[in-house]
């Protein structure tokens, strides 16, 4: 499968049920991700600040650090990478200087909310928005800076919290007037919220279904009726990890060996194959050295 923007976008656009998007922190887990049989995988910013820093959601990763591990996902998966990109890390002319990193390390999609920066988790209490004006801005940036007109630009809004529903809506139909191509409006507390969003506002939208969050985690086919194209997961999977970490590490701490804990664990040949250790090994017999015949 291409991890193309064009491939992203035929997603988006087909399909009478949300995409399904889980999340991944880091390479290892999309390569799970895509295995599992998932068309895209979500690089969430929270999931890499919470395992690369090992630090909660606070807007304190930094836009290089995030290229990076962009650029290692792009490199294990074939599938398309939709990427969270905070604030765009400051202002319009930040946001171009972004886009254009992260398209380069292999970003199919980008997503940009208006937060002020620092950032908090949209699921936080004491979050700030900016202006309508000055995120307008930095859509446009975004829309001009990417090189593959297809390269989908997301724009989030965490208005709901601080400004109401209604005017969460407003800012979402104003960013896909700047040229979003999918809306995002973040932490809607009831159903009817969230059918008021898609209702009131025109276009590709995403539900992001947090467990614990505030809004309520609904099944796909209600998400499809509401007329969401996209559900989110965007820490599912890192959740369900840190749960199996912990499951094995008690054992050992019980025990003080791992020798009956097979099967909270991926067998050796099952991890050499996630990692596709047999293709390198295939690579580096085809290219080792070879004496003159």
């Amino acid at each position: 499968m291409s991890r193309s923007p064009a491939r992203l976008r035929a997603l988006l656009e087909s399909g009478d049920l949300p995409l399904l998007l889980p999340g991944a922190p880091n390479a290892l887990t999309a390569r799970v991700i895509e295995e599992a049989g998932f068309e895209a995988a979500y690089v969430s910013g929270a999931g890499v600040t919470n395992t690369f820093l090992g630090m909660p959601d606070l807007g304190l990763m930094s836009v290089t650090e995030l290229t990076s591990h962009v650029a290692a996902m792009a490199d294990a998966v074939r599938i398309p990478l939709v990427v969270d990109a905070d604030t765009g890390f400051g202002s319009a002319l930040n946001v171009g200087r972004t886009v254009r990193a992260l398209e380069r390390a292999g970003a199919a999609a980008i997503q940009i909310e208006d937060q002020v920066m620092p950032k908090k988790c949209g699921h936080f209490a004491g979050k700030e928005v900016v202006s309508t004006g000055e995120m307008v801005g930095k859509i446009k940036a975004a829309v001009d800076a990417r090189d593959d007109d297809d390269l989908v630009v997301i724009a989030r809004t965490d208005a709901l919290a601080i400004e109401g529903i209604d005017a969460a809506c407003e800012r979402a139909n104003a960013y896909r007037e700047a040229g979003a191509d999918v809306l995002f409006v973040e932490a809607p507390t009831t159903r009817e919220q969230l059918r008021q969003v898609t209702s009131s506002v025109p276009g590709i939208h995403m539900a992001n279904m947090v467990e614990g969050g505030l809004t309520p985690i609904l099944p796909r086919e209600d998400l499809a009726e509401l007329g969401f194209a996209v559900a989110l997961y965007a820490n599912a999977a890192m959740r369900g990890a840190v749960k199996g970490m912990r499951e094995v590490l008690g054992h050992l701490a019980k025990h003080g060996d791992t020798s009956e804990a097979a099967e909270l664990m991926i067998t050796w040949q099952d991890r050499q194959a996630l990692v596709r250790k047999p293709e390198f090994d295939e690579l580096d017999a085809r290219y080792a050295d070879q004496e003159e015949s």
